[in-house]
């Protein structure tokens, strides 16, 4: 009192200050719940804020859940009005720090702190958010289709008059949002200034004084599976600052938080986009959780319950019997091929060697064969059941869309990249109908993607790799749309080289016509049609889809298997007799096999024991894997190998075609004549080989030109 200061007390409780003190309330529980909040006697968030602080790291990243836990008003406030929480959030940890790591240094200035939020809320799809979300917080999925490159944004302006030097601070908010100068000089003038006033707009930026943060925009699109049938997928722009930036690459699959906001685009000059009051939607990035590497993408967590059953069913020894079976139940027989899509959906291990070389654990199938043998509901099915899959016609794509494209920014007039259908079904699967109707330069763009497993891009000055790591299930027909006996595998497979080598599976698939069979396939598409249910084979499978995709998921998640050194003999050994066995018939055919058996071939049959060793989780692959893979390989490649062998070189199909013509003159319509005497004149009389005219016969005989009769001795040419 003996101080001559005014002294003051407060009788009545304050109406006026109520929001500061509100706001003072609501920061010291949010500093409560940093410093007290723990699970199981850890504080989490205290120790994660001294670990970031001591490595120079100012960030928190909160599980929403678990300030629910704590104080579910605060934790309600912060989804309905982030834009005023979150601010009262980062000063009360900017303080926690201050707690925690310089309880005794009061001078120590900090640099601000950021706010990372991630939660098990439920996603708001892209084309969901509408007006009402508008400033709250929501919880995106989607696909990363372009990164911008990293700029400054201001947070605090220091701006100085041109005339009088008087300093002013603006400060800037986040995302978006721009500022405008203000346009008169601020300098408070005495009553009896002599001096005039401050121009119009005096004020200009001193940059150097001023304060700025990282940011960076991202585009991010709908994921492909979650776009309606005929929809062209949505699209948003992110605004991530400070410590999100550069999290991401185009062609990742993320979830983001943030606040939904808008802003006032700068359209064209004559567009209605910058009428008064439209604005242009945006989110403000508060967290992104990328799914990096997560075969089961956002699905790979597991019940202790769900485990103990998988592994269970990994000790079945039917399991892959009846896995295959699972697949595509309703399509009647093709065994083998079942079996290699489920070793396709499985994959290999991938390796990375020791300096730096990768190979691929991703196995390559193509579907050749006759129209109506169902490969494309196979593809469709495989579609359903990979965790991610993009189904894709082969006329239908360019090399771009398969790639990736450059694209140019409407508003920056900038170069970015667009990921292609490789690039969005990264770790997952690419299936590619109608094969062979792809021009071959779009074909070419692929060659890369399917043995290096990624796409190299030089265009419009952007140079740069994207991750393809990709399995590809091509199905195709033949030249002819049918294959046909008569000619060698090479003439049947209008493919390079270059590109059958990347197949490690090559399955030929025949419309054979055999009555037995024909009569059970007929009954089983007549039991799906009326019952929905085959009459052979049960349509209800025995593990339903989901739980395969979950099963599949598991497996590739938790096991990568090496080879033991026994199956590592077995199969050496059984390259080399394969290789010799090829030479041998390109020798006796006096031609090049049109499908290659390369190194690519025996890596090929190490990805596929692999991935058998892999569907019962085995850490290692045993002879008995070794066995099935290379039956698999036998009878796919090797099968499709050995095709054309009889067929014999082209001398002798021309050959052939001249001994038809001469039999069709020799044999007028309704003739018949012995077999003995035709090979006479054929072979002693014009010279022709025996193999040439037997062959000519059984062409003819197939085509119904000719018909034997008593038992082959006699030659009756038909009228047709």
């Amino acid at each position: 009192m003996d101080h001559q200061s005014v002294y003051s007390s407060r009788l009545y409780p304050a109406s006026y200050g109520e929001t500061e003190d509100t706001n003072l309330q609501v920061r010291a529980q949010l500093e409560s719940f940093v410093l007290d909040f723990r699970l199981d006697n850890i504080f989490i968030y205290r120790d994660q804020l001294r670990e970031n602080a001591l490595l120079k790291k100012y960030y928190l990243d909160v599980n929403i859940g678990d300030l629910i836990k704590f104080n579910e008003e605060i934790a309600h406030r912060l989804v309905t009005e982030p834009a005023d929480i979150i601010p009262l959030f980062e000063g009360a940890l900017k303080r926690c720090t201050h707690r925690i790591v310089y309880p005794h240094d009061a001078k120590v200035s900090l640099p601000e702190h950021q706010l990372l939020l991630h939660s098990n809320a439920e996603d708001v799809s892209i084309r969901n958010l509408d007006s009402l979300t508008i400033s709250r917080l929501v919880r995106v999925p989607g696909i990363v289709i372009g990164a911008s490159v990293m700029s400054s944004k201001a947070t605090e302006l220091k701006i100085q008059c041109r005339n009088c030097a008087h300093v002013q601070d603006v400060h800037v908010l986040g995302g978006f949002s721009g500022v405008s100068l203000p346009r008169m000089c601020g300098r408070r003038r005495a009553p009896n200034d002599p001096t005039e006033k401050c121009p119009m707009d005096p004020y200009f930026v001193q940059h150097e004084k001023s304060q700025f943060v990282d940011q960076q925009i991202i585009k991010l699109q709908e994921a492909p599976d979650q776009v309606p049938v005929g929809e062209l997928p949505r699209h948003v722009l992110i605004s991530a600052d400070r410590y999100l930036t550069n999290r991401v690459v185009p062609g990742s699959r993320c979830t983001v938080m943030g606040i939904f906001s808008i802003y006032q685009s700068k359209g064209s000059k004559n567009s209605t986009s910058n009428a008064v009051a439209i604005r242009t939607p945006y989110l403000r990035a508060t967290g992104i959780q990328t799914d990096i590497d997560q075969t089961a993408k956002g699905q790979a967590v597991f019940s202790e319950e769900e485990e103990q059953e998988f592994l269970e069913m990994s000790r079945r020894p039917d399991l892959y019997n009846v896995m295959a079976e699972c697949i595509a139940p309703s399509i009647y027989g093709n065994k083998d091929i079942k079996k290699a899509i489920l070793c396709l959906l499985l994959g290999g291990s991938k390796k990375i060697l020791p300096d730096g070389m990768k190979l691929r654990g991703d196995i390559n199938i193509l579907l050749l064969g006759d129209p109506g043998t169902a490969k494309s509901q196979l593809l469709k099915f495989v579609e359903k059941v990979a965790p991610i899959a993009i189904y894709t016609s082969g006329k239908g794509s360019s090399a771009a869309g398969l790639t990736a494209s450059v694209q140019r920014d409407h508003t920056t007039r900038e170069f970015y990249l667009e990921g292609g259908a490789m690039v969005l079904a990264d770790g997952g699967v690419v299936c590619i109908d109608e094969f062979d109707k792809m021009r071959d330069e779009d074909r070419v763009a692929i060659h890369e993607a399917m043995e290096q497993q990624t796409i190299s891009i030089a265009k419009a000055g952007i140079t740069t790799i994207l991750n393809a790591r990709t399995s590809v299930l091509a199905a195709a027909n033949p030249i002819f749309g049918r294959y046909d006996d008569m000619k060698s595998p090479g003439e049947n497979i209008d493919f390079q080289t270059t590109i059958l080598s990347r197949f490690d599976m090559i399955f030929i698939v025949r419309d054979e016509h055999e009555r037995g069979k024909d009569e059970r396939i007929a009954k089983h598409v007549m039991g799906i049609h009326m019952g929905g249910r085959g009459v052979e084979e049960r349509i209800e499978s025995e593990i339903p889809v989901d739980k395969m995709k979950r099963y599949l998921s598991y497996c590739k998640s938790r096991c990568a298997p090496r080879l033991s050194e026994s199956a590592a003999e077995k199969l050496s050994s059984h390259f080399v007799a394969i290789r010799k066995q090829v030479h041998a018939s390109e020798v006796e055919a006096n031609t090049r096999s049109s499908i290659p058996i390369t190194v690519r071939q025996l890596e090929a049959i190490v990805r596929i024991t692999e991935s058998l060793a892999k569907l019962s989780l085995s850490p290692i692959a045993t002879e008995k894997h070794v066995d099935e893979a290379i039956r698999l390989f036998l009878c796919s490649t090797m099968d499709a190998v050995n095709q054309g062998s009889g067929q014999g070189s082209r001398e002798l199909s021309e050959e052939v075609n001249r001994v038809e013509a001469e039999l069709k003159r020799r044999l007028p319509i309704g003739w018949s004549t012995s077999l003995a005497t035709l090979r006479r004149e054929m072979v002693e009389g014009k010279g022709f080989s025996e193999a040439a005219l037997n062959r000519a016969l059984m062409i003819l005989q197939r085509r119904d030109t000719i018909m034997f009769r008593n038992q082959g001795a006699q030659v009756h040419r038909n009228g047709a």
